[in-house]
């Protein structure tokens, strides 16, 4: 792994001759009920990212922070940005990556809501069509590990904060679970988009945290870690 921001211009065009891939890693500052810190997307895909790079050559970028959050955007401490934000950033971190010689692109998110990554898909279908030899990869890890991930939980339909983020929290950074929240589920009336979000979802769990452990996290941290590095593999390819 060449951590991007820690490296100098001449160590960027030696490392170019042996990866032409370049990883973007976007998180959250974002609610995950009383139990997970505001920055537990972002934590999660960092660390995921750190463990990649034992298997994987590619430049990393820094981390972004900030994130469209729809359902969890009236909750205390959840700071969203707007899609057309986020299309836009990642508009330019592409393009501007290509003119330096780069041409393999993952943008891996540790936050897997709809309109987040819409916003970034929606660019890679445009710049897919711009550059020539490029290859665009966006992606939450819990999406394309949606089942194998749910074999892990024992909850059904388990989500955001709930079994499998806190087990995956509990591996990573126990000291900064603080208990459990109970098991809770969003009651927002489909297909309504509602204003009060919170009145539906008070607690801002998706889930039964009090399932997790960290067994079960190190088992869906592991799944995780061989995805990215085989889709890493791909692109190189």
């Amino acid at each position: 792994m060449y951590i991007l921001e820690n490296i100098t211009m001449h160590e960027f065009r030696q490392y170019l001759r042996k990866t032409k891939t370049i990883v973007f890693p976007f998180g959250t500052i974002e609610e995950h009920g009383r139990h997970l810190p505001l920055n537990t997307d972002s934590l999660i895909i960092q660390e995921i990212l750190k463990r990649v790079a034992k298997k994987k050559k590619f430049f990393l970028a820094p981390l972004m922070y900030y994130g469209v959050c729809t359902t969890t955007r009236d909750h205390p401490g959840t700071i969203s940005i707007a899609p057309e934000t986020l299309r836009r950033l990642s508009h330019d971190l592409i393009t501007e990556a290509y003119k330096k010689g780069l041409r393999n692109f993952l943008l891996i998110s540790g936050h897997g809501g709809s309109l987040h990554i819409s916003a970034m898909k929606e660019t890679a279908e445009e710049l897919i069509y711009t550059y020539k030899g490029i290859k665009i990869a966006v992606l939450s890890p819990y999406d394309v590990l949606w089942k194998e991930l749910s074999g892990i939980a024992e909850t059904p339909n388990d989500s955001h904060a709930g079994e499998l983020e806190t087990s995956i929290m509990l591996f990573l950074a126990p000291g900064l679970v603080k208990g459990r929240s109970p098991e809770e589920y969003p009651k927002i009336p489909k297909p309504f988009t509602v204003r009060d979000k919170v009145k539906h979802w008070p607690g801002g769990v998706w889930g039964n945290p009090t399932k997790a452990s960290v067994e079960k996290g190190e088992k869906a941290v592991a799944l995780i870690v061989d995805k990215i590095a085989g889709i890493i593999g791909e692109a190189e390819r």
